[in-house]
């Protein structure tokens, strides 16, 4: 019989191949799409954050967790159509424009989708206004913003400016992160939360939505 804990265990160890079996067996035999996600997903995820948070793992290890995570996404979610299963929050995220830089900010797209979110990746050297075009047509809860470099950082900070502009931002939570952002710029610029890394972004996140 497939197990769930089996699964969080595969997907933290990387074991695609594993994954992809037990998530079609758990399948068959008749668990919810959502209960796989829930109580295999979501848990192995944490897991690997606290780790991280505690220097007892590196972000190859992270991104295999998340890599495994997306693989046995990709056979459950077309299920999840004919299931009342509804995501955490609707995410836009992209690197800003000036940047080309994504792989910081595909570590992050994977790990928010695993975590019960539905994310639209702009990908990289995304300009202001195709973000404000995006939040009109998406309606998003969060918006996601990040750079690698110190010089596309005013990047940052003129697209929140015309997103409040546009008037668009309402309820709309927005989150930076990067390797040179901190709680100091973000609140500068007017974001809301700052993410130091994937998984503690996804947990502010929780933490900021309502439940």
């Amino acid at each position: 019989m497939a197990s769930i804990s089996d699964l969080g265990k595969h997907i933290e160890a990387g074991a695609f191949q594993e994954v992809e079996n037990l998530v079609h067996a758990l399948l068959d035999e008749g668990v919810a799409p959502n209960q796989i996600i829930e109580e295999g997903i979501v848990p192995t995820l944490d897991v690997v954050g606290q780790k991280f948070s505690k220097g007892e793992c590196f972000i190859p290890e992270m991104l295999i967790a998340a890599k495994s995570s997306q693989k046995a996404l990709e056979i459950i979610r077309p299920k999840l159509v004919d299931t009342d299963y509804k995501p955490r929050a609707k995410v836009v995220i992209g690197t800003v424009m000036g940047d080309l830089h994504d792989i910081g900010k595909n570590i992050v797209s994977m790990v928010l989708q695993s975590g019960g979110f539905e994310v639209k990746d702009l990908g990289a050297d995304v300009s202001p206004e195709t973000f404000v075009d995006t939040i009109k047509d998406y309606q998003p809860d969060i918006v996601a913003l990040s750079c690698l470099l110190t010089t596309t950082m005013p990047s940052m900070r003129k697209t929140i400016e015309k997103i409040d502009e546009a008037g668009v931002r309402g309820n709309i939570k927005i989150i930076i992160g990067g390797p040179p952002i901190n709680d100091n710029f973000a609140s500068e610029i007017g974001a809301d939360i700052y993410g130091k890394d994937a998984y503690s972004g996804l947990e502010s996140l929780r933490q900021a939505l309502p439940a």
